[in-house]
């Protein structure tokens, strides 16, 4: 980015993380071992680099608090309204992708 000074770049950047997150609550459909699969990290993910940040400033922010920032609702409550089981050929992938072969 040209000539930003930091207080507007990370304004712009908090901003692309709210798109991303708004973004990952509208498509239930999307889920997270598709994201891993595809992009190396899903909505935990994001969840626990909010709390790794939150941690990294002293603030308090439990694991279940950044998962419902990230998700827009309890997790367990998103898990039981979209999560569903991974095929064999998503698991396959996934552990593909764990050891480093696809």
């Amino acid at each position: 980015m040209t000539e930003i000074d930091p207080a507007t770049q990370t304004e712009l950047e908090a901003a692309v993380f709210r798109r991303l997150v708004s973004h990952l609550r509208h498509r239930t459909d999307v889920q997270n071992i598709d994201l891993m699969n595809l992009a190396g990290f899903c909505r935990n993910c994001l969840s626990n680099w909010l709390k790794d940040a939150a941690d990294e400033r002293g603030l308090d922010l439990s694991k279940d608090q950044s998962r419902e920032h990230v998700y827009g609702m309890p997790y367990e409550e998103w898990k039981r309204q979209h999560q569903t089981e991974a095929t064999p050929e998503q698991q396959a992938r996934f552990s593909g992708a764990q050891t480093g072969g696809h």
